[in-house]
């Protein structure tokens, strides 16, 4: 498998904004039962190890979790403040829950639970998310064990097909749409 396109583009961009814990942030849109946009912040976990798929994390209890099990698709909105770029990747998504049947993305998962802080394995643990909050108790858990994710944790892939690059500096600005055939990755530069 190569490298599609934008790889490049987002790899330096990533490295130029290394210093900004935040530039691991993006947004992520999908689409409710009701057909009304849902949209998130989600941390960025790397690269599915020889492919082109984006990594996050979710629990499979959340309301996101249904919407992407209903419709697969959804649309990831990536700004980084210190090259002013913006990067918007359209594509599948696949959530990698406990009983998914491929071994490697299993593997994956694991991985991702793996490489998560104790806080952040913490509120795997936690009380359902979204529903009426009724003590603080459902929030003093101890921390779950570092090797075997908790059955509702969830590896979540971004498969994008289209990615809009947008280079927010210079006169007239840049942008570049990469688009997803049959054979690989076109790239055409587009007006902004």
């Amino acid at each position: 498998m190569s490298l599609a396109s934008w790889r490049s583009p987002l790899a330096h961009a990533l490295h130029r904004n290394r210093s900004l814990a935040y530039a691991r942030y993006l947004q992520l849109a999908t689409v409710r039962a009701d057909q009304r946009p849902a949209n998130r912040t989600i941390v960025f976990r790397g690269f599915l190890d020889g492919t082109n798929q984006l990594q996050f994390v979710t629990d499979a209890r959340n309301e996101k979790a249904d919407q992407i099990d209903r419709t697969p698709w959804g649309e990831a909105c990536w700004y980084f403040p210190k090259t002013r770029e913006q990067f918007r990747l359209a594509g599948a998504l696949l959530l990698v829950r406990a009983d998914h049947p491929d071994p490697l993305l299993l593997k994956a998962r694991q991985t991702a639970w793996q490489a998560l802080s104790d806080g952040a394995r913490t509120q795997f643990a936690w009380a359902h998310p979204g529903k009426p909050q009724t003590d603080r108790d459902g929030f003093n858990v101890p921390v779950p064990e570092a090797t075997t994710p908790l059955p509702h944790f969830c590896l979540l892939l971004l498969d994008p097909q289209e990615v809009d690059h947008l280079e927010l500096r210079g006169d007239p600005q840049n942008r570049w749409l990469h688009q997803q055939d049959g054979s690989g990755w076109s790239v055409q530069a587009i007006n902004p």
